[in-house]
């Protein structure tokens, strides 16, 4: 040739233009005949889908802006600015909730998973179908989003950034869409129907082929918009797992159908041979009945959850620094930032209270319906209602990181992990399809071998009867819902597996300060060494525990002081005398105590232990120690009060559960506080490396161990235990280690956490049991042709609407 093709339209580059439009694609320097297919090709390379001009069957159109422009919208996606809304930083990794159009059944997800996993750079995928969401984690040093995003196009799903309001837009998309396939399907079933049932039952008395024939072909034009317009949600599952060189349940589905109706258009234009229009709707409309009432359900679960967020009000009072007010959008509060909230109104975001008294309606998060007393330094969380009194709020948390923004990501970061019974679902529905194809090509061998006539229908009969959707169904179907369910009673968990391994346990540990008690400390007792002024040592303690984030801190920043022993008339040191020593070089040692340096002191506090000191040089029965240089100087008896439910709760675990309790107190105080609770063990003066060795070593002897804990001292041995749960106002540490965070301050949402799991377990059998027997109990009746294919078609359906059923009925209970 004399002249060049541009590469991406295939229309001659000018002489002049030669060299001038060029780019590389598919390792090779490629001529583009302008700047628009320049543009373009520069797109699809950059963006990940050089795949495109490998794949082509024709040249793209000149000026193809229908691609520039869909790669544009995907690389917005890599703008920093924009992800600061809805990307979470993982460690070097980053993560992001997505919210999926197009899935259809459980199988949708595993193909999504398996594809995605492929790519590099991806570091873990987990796609929870019942909410059709993504929890995706990735390198950006090897891979975009953007390029996340196309390669799930690629697949046929689109996927964008989760956000409540545009999630519910898209679920009512769906099933605007599943009402339309499914209204049409139904409407002409029914016409159908009741057109070759005259004909089988001869209700029209003795009529001539040629009027029996034009029914066939009025009954084959009121089923081609069902077969190509209701039934394209299957088809489009089975092109998806082909492409992807698998099957899935769609696949059978759609070999049945199209077997059937292509069988019916050559019975009709020959005039001979049996046609089962009647059945191909039946069938479809069934099987949509059914995919709707599970995405029905789904939806019911799911908004238990993600509706928390739509507590959430769009704006906020700002108060400015001149002491005006202005409206602003909640999201775009930062930390810092001043806030009010006045009787009545929903608190628009996370912080601490700097000025006020009201009444707090936390139930959306916790469960619990009494309201919470909000002070001066409490902290409220945003969603939550101020019943009554004004608030003046700072800013400590964006509405990124808020509380229930953490409390939906976490709920989908659970599903990644998932329990054995549905990794075993999922292999057993895929070998279960391909057996099921066999079966079926049996099936048609045998009997065509035989003979016989019906060998086409049997094989129909056999692909419909054995479809798996309901085994598909019946983990994820009920975890699901039992998720939801906890979530609504204030029960948080990080991994759905938990709730299979909560079953299995045996001995429950509990930490005994902030778990069994409610972690408000007072002063009972102090002591003084000879000479010591009370008031400054009161001031210095208070000066360290400032610092502090322990619960016992509390004790020292209150402003009232017991009597003490030596010192009977001693008053709480004044807060500036506190405010005036300056404490640095702190240190928190978990488990032991605090330490820091005041006016050049070195000043430590905390456990006999930590502080190096003998509690017999005392005459009273201290559990905190303050020594300035390696002298002690004053001693505390700190207390603290059982939880009002914790003697409920404990009677109620103890039936089944050994209860062992771990504490960093002294063993004195551990056995005062626990002797009146059904306590198998109680150990006391337990530094975390103990608490950590007593937890190993019951595993050791074949326990199986759940920890309660609350502090960060407790983080090792929680990440130790087979299941951890972070009580109350847990420590984010704490909250780290732990398997389930309890969001309410209520230990009896410990029992419910073990009923529920135990029901889950029940459902979760009781559903593949179902699934497995029923295809088990029907696949010999289909095989040797005692099941027509409409009675194939109700079975089926029947099978996938009582698994989603026996599921839901979790939300209620």
């Amino acid at each position: 040739m004399s002249h060049k093709d541009c590469y991406h339209c295939g229309l001659p580059v000018a002489n002049s233009d030669i060299g001038q439009f060029q780019t590389v694609v598919l390792g090779q320097q490629r001529d583009m005949c302008c700047p628009g297919c320049l543009a373009v090709s520069e797109a699809i390379v950059n963006n990940g889908l050089e795949d495109y001009y490998q794949f082509r069957t024709e040249p793209a159109k000149k000026s193809d802006d229908g691609i520039l422009t869909k790669l544009d919208k995907l690389a917005l996606f890599d703008d920093p600015a924009l992800q600061e809304e809805f990307v979470f930083d993982e460690g070097k990794h980053k993560q992001i909730q997505l919210t999926l159009e197009g899935i259809t059944c459980a199988a949708c997800g595993w193909l999504i998973e398996k594809q995605l996993s492929k790519v590099g750079g991806i570091k873990q995928v987990a796609v929870n179908v019942q909410e059709r969401r993504a929890l995706i984690t990735w390198s950006e040093l090897e891979i975009k989003l953007s390029q996340i995003l196309s390669t799930l196009k690629r697949i046929g799903y689109e996927g964008s950034p989760f956000q409540p309001d545009e999630h519910e837009a898209s679920y009512k998309r769906e099933q605007k869409t599943f009402l339309k396939k499914l209204g049409l399907a139904g409407i002409m079933t029914m016409q159908v129907m009741m057109l070759m049932t005259g004909l089988y039952f001869d209700w029209f008395g003795a009529i001539e082929l040629e009027t029996k024939q034009y029914f066939h072909w009025v009954a084959l034009t009121l089923t081609t918009p069902v077969v190509l317009y209701s039934g394209s949600t299957f088809y489009l599952g089975a092109v998806k797992a082909i492409s992807a060189r698998t099957v899935n349940m769609d696949v059978p589905v759609t070999i049945a159908v199209f077997g059937t109706y292509l069988a019916g258009i050559r019975s009709t234009l020959l005039e001979r041979g049996d046609v089962y229009f009647e059945t191909i709707c039946m069938f479809i409309f069934l099987l949509l009945l059914s995919r709707f009432l599970e995405h029905r359900s789904r939806h019911r679960a799911a908004q238990i959850s993600a509706n928390m967020m739509q507590h959430v009000p769009v704006s906020a009072s700002k108060l400015l620094t001149d002491g005006t007010i202005t409206d602003v959008l909640a999201k775009r509060l930062v930390v810092g930032d001043v806030v009010l909230v006045k009787p009545g109104e929903t608190i628009p975001i996370d912080g601490q209270v700097l000025e006020g008294r009201a009444s707090v309606d936390e139930s959306m998060l916790t469960g619990e319906f009494n309201p919470v007393s909000k002070s001066q330094n409490s902290v409220v969380y945003g969603g939550t209602v101020c019943q009554d009194g004004s608030l003046t709020i700072s800013v400590t948390k964006t509405l990124k990181h808020a509380l229930v923004n953490e409390i939906v990501r976490l709920q989908s970061s659970a599903m990644a992990s998932k329990p054995k019974a549905a990794q075993l679902a999922d292999n057993f529905s895929r070998y279960f399809v391909v057996a099921v194809l066999v079966i079926s090509a049996c099936t048609y061998g045998y009997w065509s071998l035989q003979g016989s006539t019906e060998a086409f229908w049997i094989t129909i009969s056999v692909l419909v009867a054995t479809c798996p959707c309901a085994l598909g169904l019946a983990t994820p179907s009920a975890l699901t819902c039992a998720m939801a369910k906890l979530n609504r009673q204030g029960i948080l968990l990080k991994r759905a597996d938990a709730l299979e391994q909560v079953t299995s346990i045996t001995t429950i540990a509990l930490d005994k300060t902030g778990t069994l008690t409610k972690g408000k400390f007072t002063l009972a007792q102090t002591w003084f060494a000879e000479g010591v002024d009370a008031q400054t040592m009161l001031a210095l303690a208070k000066a360290l525990e400032s610092r502090s984030e322990h619960p016992i801190a509390s004790a020292f920043l209150k402003s009232t002081s017991p009597k003490t022993s030596s010192e009977k008339n001693a008053k709480q040191a004044p807060d500036d005398q506190a405010e005036a020593f300056t404490v640095s070089q702190f240190e928190v040692t978990p488990g032991g105590g605090i330490a820091g340096v005041i006016n050049e002191a070195k000043c430590l506090m905390g456990t006999a232990l930590f502080c190096d000191v003998a509690p017999q040089n005392v005459n009273i029965d201290a559990n905190v120690f303050l020594t300035v240089n390696g002298q002690l100087l004053a001693a505390f008896v700190v207390n603290d009060s059982l939880r009002e439910d914790t003697q409920e709760t404990l009677n109620v675990l103890s039936q089944s559960h050994e209860l062992v309790v771990l504490s960093g107190d002294t063993q004195d105080n551990v056995n005062t506080l626990t002797h009146s609770l059904p306590i198998t063990k109680s150990l006391g003066g337990l530094t975390p490396d103990k608490k950590y060795n007593a937890v190993v070593e019951m595993q050791r002897q074949g326990k199986k161990v759940m920890m309660m804990g609350d502090g960060i001292n407790d983080a090792p041995v929680l990440a130790s235990a087979d299941v951890a749960i972070a009580v109350g106002n847990a420590t984010d540490v704490a909250k780290t280690a732990a398997d389930v965070i309890l969001l309410g301050d209520q230990l009896l949402s410990v029992p419910q956490l073990i009923e529920t799991a135990h029901k889950v377990k029940q459902k979760i059998r009781q559903n593949i049991g179902w699934a497995v027997g029923y295809n088990v109990l029907v696949l010999p009746f289909a095989v040797t042709g005692l099941l027509s294919p409409w009675m194939a078609v109700v079975g089926m359906s029947l099978s996938s609407i009582i698994v989603v059923t026996n599921s839901t009925r979790l939300l209620g209970k």
